[in-house]
C-alpha cells in the first residue's frame, strides 16, 4: 500500500498503534508455566476489547486454514508456530510472537522476539545481532532504493556475527491486505530487487538463525522449524518508507529479555 493522504495516514497509524498495545500486553505476559495457547486468547480477548480483528485468524495455506489468533514459535521454531496446551513456556527459551490486526480495512502484521529470563549469552547476541539487522534495514527504507539494499544488509549483519538468515520467507508490502507487493528478502544484492516508493507501508523481517538456514515444515503444515535444531529469532517492524523511514510499530526499544 502507498499512503495517499493524511487522513488514511492517520488511520492506519492508528492501527498500527492498537496492534502494538495488544502486542505488548501479550510479551508482558510471557512467562515461565505458561503455555502458548493462553497467550492466543488473551490475544483474541484483546482484539475484542478493542473492536478489531486478528489478521491471521482465517489466512488460507493450500487446503488449511490458520484458526488461531497469533503465531508463537519458541526456539526452533522459527515462525507460524501454532500456540499449543502441550509444552509451557519454559526459563531459558526464545519466544517469538507474530501478531496482526484488521482495523477498518486496514491489516498489521509486526513480531518481536523474547529470552526468557536466564538466557544463554549466544542467544543474548542472537536477538541482539538480529533485531540489529532489522534496524539497519530500515534505515535504507527511502525513496529510490532497492529491495535487495534491505536484503544485503540485513543478511551481512546477521553472517558477520555467525548467524544466517532464512531465504525461503520474506518482507512485504501491506495496507489493504496482509501481503502486498513488493517482497523484501532477507538477503540479496545492492541495487537489485524492486524499488522502493515515498509512503510505501512495508513490513521489514528477518529470522536469523543460529545454525544453517535449512528449514521443514511440521505436520501441521505451518509451523517451520531448522533442520538441524538450532534456535532462531525474528523480528518484523511496519515501516512507512520516507527520506527519514518511519516504524510505525515501536517496538524497537522493548527489552530483549523478560
Amino acid at each position: 500500500m502507498t499512503i495517499k493522504s493524511q487522513a488514511e495516514l492517520d488511520k492506519y497509524k492508528k492501527a498500527t498503534q492498537i496492534s502494538t498495545q495488544i502486542l505488548e500486553q501479550l510479551r508482558d505476559a510471557i512467562k515461565p508455566g505458561v503455555y502458548p495457547i493462553e497467550l492466543d486468547r488473551l490475544a483474541g480477548d484483546l482484539c475484542k476489547k478493542h473492536n478489531v480483528r486478528p489478521s491471521f485468524k482465517g489466512v488460507a495455506n493450500g487446503n488449511l486454514t490458520y484458526n488461531f489468533n497469533s503465531c508463537i514459535s519458541i526456539n526452533d521454531e522459527i515462525l507460524h508456530g501454532i500456540p499449543n496446551d502441550k509444552r509451557k513456556i519454559q526459563e531459558g527459551d526464545l519466544v517469538k510472537i507474530d501478531f496482526g490486526i484488521i482495523y477498518q480495512g486496514f491489516f498489521t502484521d509486526h513480531c518481536f522476539t523474547v529470552g526468557v529470563g536466564k538466557i544463554l549469552n549466544e542467544d543474548q547476541k542472537l536477538l541482539k545481532v538480529s533485531r540489529q539487522a532489522v534496524l539497519n534495514a530500515v534505515k535504507l527504507a527511502k525513496p529510490g532504493n532497492m529491495t535487495g539494499d534491505l536484503g544485503h544488509v540485513m543478511h551481512s549483519t546477521a553472517f558477520n556475527a555467525g548467524f544466517d538468515t532464512l531465504k525461503q520467507y520474506v518482507g512485504h508490502g501491506i495496507g489493504h491486505s496482509l501481503h502486498e507487493s513488493p517482497e523484501i528478502p532477507a538477503f540479496g544484492q545492492p541495487k537489485t530487487g524492486n524499488k522502493l516508493e515515498k509512503n510505501m507501508i512495508v513490513c521489514v523481517e528477518c529470522q536469523v538463525v543460529a545454525g544453517n538456514d535449512q528449514v521443514y515444515i511440521e505436520d501441521n503444515g505451518w509451523t517451520v522449524k531448522t533442520t538441524d535444531g538450532s534456535k532462531g529469532v525474528m523480528f518484523e517492524y511496519i515501516v512507512r518508507v520516507d527520506k527519514k523511514p518511519e516504524i510505525l510499530t515501536q517496538t524497537q526499544d522493548w527489552p530483549l529479555i523478560i
